[in-house]
């Protein structure tokens, strides 16, 4: 625009002469140069409004280059804090797994003295009272849930001392010993590579040493005091190998169970004695049926002395109540029926004012009346 202001302001200054005196002064050459010099200034004036467009373009390229240059600097710098927090963290959690890592390496040997020490432990009080005492303790873990009067212990039973007995209804006993197998033999089964030959050769060291604590508790069996058959609480580990074990066990009247089960199996057993294992007195049973024989011969002596009387009686007086009230009607009924010829000497006496024969008929309706019910 202000280009095109100077051309202006240029043609102003030159002021060309009007058309009419130019015409007649002006020679062909000078005509040309006039000519030329006008079409020069169009195109410079062009040319000015051209550059000064492509100066404002170029402008305003350079703005929204600077710009993005500056969004672009913004997100370099947010994308460097960025980075440096996401290595900062991982650097954090790579210190932190070494940490872990260092602990770890340092509790190993501990935890490996600490599976030793617990070894040495169990080799030490394998075999011992002290095991049986531990076995004991978790059955009376188990049990804890049930009533204590349901629970008798130290039991003498054949000169042997059974910890821990069932009371059932009638008051038999039910002896219950827990028996703690090779946990030797137990750990190398849990192992998951173990080989098929080598898992039953300890398979069948576990049922033999079953077999050995069911003898022992079969030895707990007295008809006299206790139920017909005892209960062997083994650790369920054991118990999920063993399978001939069980089956011999049975045939010395000992039930096996593991420690999961034996508050179930408990409790299923004393539900089904106390319903289908009852024992009776005959003795009690004799007195009772002879005493119920008694009170029917009661009963039947009332039923007839008393009853079957009072019902007679009753019948008796129905009956004669019955014909009482048929003659009261039949008397009733031949008063109403009596016959003209006397109506109407009644009806003249009682016309002629006579008080004495109304009352001498009335009576002797009712006379009569009386006699007939009384007969």
């Amino acid at each position: 625009m202000g280009l095109i202001s100077a051309i202006k302001v240029m043609l102003t200054v030159l002021s060309i002469p009007s058309y009419g005196a130019t015409m007649r002064n002006m020679s062909v050459l000078e005509l040309l140069f006039a000519l030329l010099l006008v079409c020069l200034l169009a195109a410079i004036g062009g040319i000015g409004a051209l550059v000064w467009n492509l100066v404002r373009r170029a402008e305003g390229q350079a703005r929204d280059v600077a710009e993005l240059k500056s969004w672009l600097d913004a997100g370099g710098r947010t994308q460097e804090l960025q980075a440096a927090e996401l290595r900062e963290r991982l650097a954090n959690t790579q210190s932190t797994m070494e940490g872990l890592r260092a602990a770890l390496s340092a509790r190993q040997p501990i935890e490996e003295d600490a599976r030793a020490s617990l070894k040495r432990l169990e080799h030490v009080i394998a075999g011992s009272s002290s095991r049986g005492a531990a076995g004991e303790h978790i059955l009376e873990e188990a049990l804890r849930h049930l009533p204590p009067e349901m629970l008798q212990r130290n039991v003498w039973v054949g000169g042997k001392v059974v910890e821990l007995a069932l009371r059932l209804p009638g008051g038999k006993l039910l002896p219950m010993d827990s028996k703690w197998v090779s946990s030797v033999a137990l750990e190398q089964l849990a192992e998951p590579g173990l080989d098929a030959n080598r898992r039953a050769q300890l398979t069948g060291q576990v049922e033999r040493e079953v077999e050995r604590r069911v003898r022992e508790v079969s030895q707990y069996i007295d008809p006299s005091i206790t139920s017909p058959f005892a209960l062997a609480v083994i650790p369920d580990a054991a118990y999920d190998v063993c399978r001939s074990a069980i089956v011999s066990a049975h045939s010395r009247h000992v039930m096996v169970v593991g420690y999961a089960m034996a508050l179930p199996y408990l409790l299923t057993l004393y539900q089904l004695h106390l319903q289908f294992a009852r024992t009776v007195d005959m003795e009690k049973l004799q007195s009772a049926l002879i005493d119920i024989e008694r009170q029917v011969d009661v009963l039947e002596g009332i039923l007839e002395n008393r009853v079957q009387r009072s019902l007679t009686v009753l019948q008796n007086a129905y009956t004669e109540g019955k014909q009482a009230s048929a003659k009261i009607r039949a008397s009733a009924q031949g008063v109403r029926i009596s016959s003209p010829s006397h109506e109407v000497g009644a009806v003249d006496q009682l016309s002629t004012g006579s008080p004495d024969a109304a009352a001498e008929v009335s009576t002797d309706t009712f006379r009569l009346a009386l006699l007939d019910s009384v007969q």
